[in-house]
């Protein structure tokens, strides 16, 4: 594996007058222009431990990293660049990408196409290829993770008695009622795809969700859902994992219980990487979602399935809490999840999930180590309070 080079990179030519007519030509292969910018191919964004050290970058073709802090280094030695401080992490990316980093983001493409340093002898020292860094989580890690339960028409079918879903979506789409979000932890929970599900010892109701994670780039309170586009970043592929072995029996009367469900260590999966919103498009007609487990389609949909709109969450969102930069809010998912398919997560399995025009995240499953000690008051093995664990 190459590592990054930690001292500086040789000093950059500057610019000749023909390159930049191309890459600010109206003619150029242009994704976007965004102050008088014509970027001359999209990219995306994420985190990637290179030298074992965490850095945020630039992903072209879903193949190549670039160091943004490097190639911005390279970049300033040019006098026609004006010196602006690179992101310290993915967090003041997002939170000053309308605020200048956005346009030396593209500035740092265009010149890496420009000069070919992405391949060949000419490549540049802050290039890597992506099987070369070890993909962290995109975000490390988002204030607040909000996910959308039973979001999707699908899943009310799906959870229904039998014989009774498609009585249940006409009930539901003739009173969808307000959305329901719940808050899922942040750090701990959220992993990248270079990382492993472990499912808790004793736990054997171990179930996955496929879901469009949006990334909030500005802070939002009482946001209408018809200015609720202004407030995104970009999008990311999620799963959330949850636990479906419930609490015991006994003691506080209360059934549900979310930190069970859905709060242990991974269950929070995210990445590979993170598309910025004028690169992906609208969601509500672009999405298309799907899962595998061990090579097996489980899950797919698009997002015509959805009760609640991405603009609507976040009009929801925003007039309960204030959402900040760098928050993620989780669409939820479709029908075939194991609760439905009357099968779980078991140690060996490999979970593929993939969002069409953002990537895939690929995550081996794993038993965790059983408890040290005896409290007496901590989660028990499923099998100690249900006979079925399928029940």
């Amino acid at each position: 594996m190459r590592t990054a080079p930690l001292r500086r990179t040789r000093t950059a030519r500057a610019l000749p007058f023909g390159i930049i007519a191309v890459l600010f030509s109206a003619a150029s292969l242009a994704a976007q222009d965004v102050a008088g910018i014509v970027l001359v191919e999209p990219f995306k964004v994420g985190t990637f431990a290179i030298r074992d050290v965490p850095r945020v970058g630039l992903v072209l073709r879903d193949a190549l990293v670039i160091d943004i802090e490097l190639a911005n280094e390279a970049l300033e030695r040019n006098r026609a660049f004006p010196r602006i401080p690179p992101p310290s992490d993915m967090l003041d990316l997002i939170g000053r990408y309308e605020y200048g980093l956005q346009r030396r983001l593209y500035e740092i493409v265009n010149e890496t196409v420009a000069y070919q340093r992405l391949m060949g002898p000419t490549r540049a020292e802050y290039v890597y290829d992506v099987e070369d860094v070890r993909i962290l989580p995109p975000i490390m890690y988002p204030g607040k993770i909000l996910n959308a339960a039973s979001n999707f028409y699908s899943r009310v079918a799906a959870d229904a008695p039998e014989g009774e879903g498609e009585e249940a979506v006409r009930e539901r789409r003739a009173n969808r009622g307000i959305p329901y979000l719940y808050l899922k932890p942040s750090r701990g929970a959220v992993i990248g795809t270079s990382d492993r599900i472990v499912i808790p010892h004793g736990r054997e109701q171990t179930d996955w969700e496929v879901e469009l994670g949006v990334i909030m780039g500005r802070a939002a309170k009482y946001v209408a859902s018809e200015d609720a586009q202004a407030t995104v970043f970009g999008y990311t592929v999620t799963i959330d994992v949850s636990d479906r072995g419930g609490r015991p029996p006994g003691g506080n009367p209360t059934t549900s219980d979310w930190l069970v469900e859905k709060g242990h260590d991974t269950f929070a999966p995210m990445g590979p990487w993170i598309v910025p919103k004028e690169f992906y498009g609208d969601p509500m007609a672009e999405l298309r979602q799907t899962l595998d487990v061990g090579g097996e389609r489980m899950q797919e949909a698009t997002a015509g399935d959805m009760i609640h709109t991405l603009w609507e969450l976040i009009e929801y969102a925003s007039s309960i809490l204030t959402l900040f930069p760098g928050d993620v809010i989780n669409l939820g998912t479709s029908g075939g999840i194991g609760m439905g398919e009357e099968r779980f997560l078991r140690p060996g399995d490999v979970l593929r999930a993939t969002i069409d025009g953002i990537g895939t995240i690929e995550l081996p499953v794993v038993e965790g180590p059983p408890a040290v000690g005896d409290m007496g008051v901590r989660l028990p093995p499923l099998r100690s309070y249900r006979q079925d664990p399928g029940s």
